[in-house]
């Protein structure tokens, strides 16, 4: 079968000298895994990690791919839930499934955590045309889903969905700022955050700021401008507060980290909760403490989520409540191409995708 694989990592970013379409063996199913044929995958970050060997040296040869989905055509003598001919998205936490952690509903903490597609190999990913997966690492897609559709969600909407519903636990009436909007988990996090009766500000770089409105946000800010805080701290002023609350953010969705932090802490009312997942313009942020002893704010980590909440958010979008915002679709052939889109962001809105 045909798959996109690398035999060693790059120093320069020059993706297309390392990635490479080859003939591979197709897989055969072990006792408790389903095998199915991949319609669509889709790219994250960490598949740039990956080509890069760091922060991780990942197995080589390798075959990236966390987000998959595709349609069953084998599965293994102990599988009992999943049939030939089902439509199923990859669930890339692969975690033990019995420490605490794990049967408390907290599989993102197991410490045998690995990310499909990213950690595991030698040539085990899903930017092939057939792929393998454990049984409970597979989710059913519902029926007015698209493969697509499925696999632009599989990783940034149960990332989004457990930030804000796992995590700080929004309620209707509430004023969400959603850093990055444009990105992967941007575009999630404001239809959750909408869908849940928030108020939401959402930044981005200036060409996207109406896109991010066309898709739900009260509010579109430039996070590139120096003084971008001082303008949603006066949207957030114009807001009408219910039972005379105070003025301010009740949750910031946050993945951009770097130099924005401590402005982001500033925006915060008493008693309010950032939610941070990532930090895509650097992770070694000041922070002045004062913003947070002094409003008693929450900061929370946030990383992946379970099982349930990827099948809470597909039903979301088969209701028609979420969707999933595909910017691109590549095939595996233009792989280099698809990356290097993906790490530069100019234009980029939504998810890239790619397609056997």
């Amino acid at each position: 079968m045909k798959a996109l694989v690398y035999e060693e990592y790059t120093t320069n970013d020059d993706f297309s000298k390392i990635l490479k379409i080859k003939d591979i063996p197709e897989p055969t199913p072990r006792s408790n895994e389903v095998i199915f044929k991949v319609k669509s995958a889709a790219l994250n970050y960490d598949d740039i990690w990956g080509m890069r060997g760091k922060p991780l040296a990942i197995p080589l040869p390798h075959i990236s791919g966390t987000d998959a989905a595709g349609e069953v055509i084998a599965i293994g003598s102990e599988v009992k839930n999943i049939e030939i001919g089902d439509r199923v998205v990859s669930h890339g936490n692969m975690s033990c499934r019995i420490c605490k952690y794990c049967t408390s509903g907290r599989e993102y903490d197991c410490r045998q955590r690995k990310i499909w597609g990213f950690e595991t190999g030698p040539l085990w990913g899903g930017y092939c045309e057939v792929t393998h997966l454990p049984e409970e690492n597979v989710v059913k897609i519902p029926k007015n889903v698209t493969y697509d559709e499925a696999a632009a969600a599989s990783m940034t909407l149960l990332t989004s969905w457990h930030m804000l519903v796992g995590r700080a636990n929004i309620q209707p009436g509430q004023l969400v700022l959603v850093m990055g909007g444009s990105s992967g988990i941007g575009t999630f996090g404001i239809q959750i955050a909408k869908l849940f009766g928030c108020t939401v500000i959402a930044t981005s770089s200036p060409d996207k700021l109406d896109k991010l409105l066309d898709l739900g946000a009260d509010y579109a800010v430039d996070h590139r401008r120096e003084d971008w805080n001082k303008e949603v701290r006066e949207i957030s002023k114009k807001i009408p507060k219910p039972f005379g609350d105070t003025t301010g953010i009740d949750v910031i969705f946050e993945h951009i980290g770097g130099s924005h932090w401590n402005k982001e802490l500033t925006l915060l009312k008493y008693g309010a909760t950032i939610v941070t997942t990532g930090a895509t313009t650097g992770y070694d942020a000041k922070t002045d403490l004062r913003h947070i002893f002094f409003k008693g704010v929450n900061i929370l980590g946030s990383t992946q989520g379970n099982r349930a909440e990827l099948e809470q958010g597909l039903y979301w979008i088969s209701k028609g409540k979420i969707k999933s915002i595909i910017d691109s679709v590549f095939p595996l052939e233009q792989a280099a191409e698809a990356h290097t889109k993906m790490l530069k962001g100019k234009g980029l809105f939504g998810k890239i995708l790619m397609q056997p």
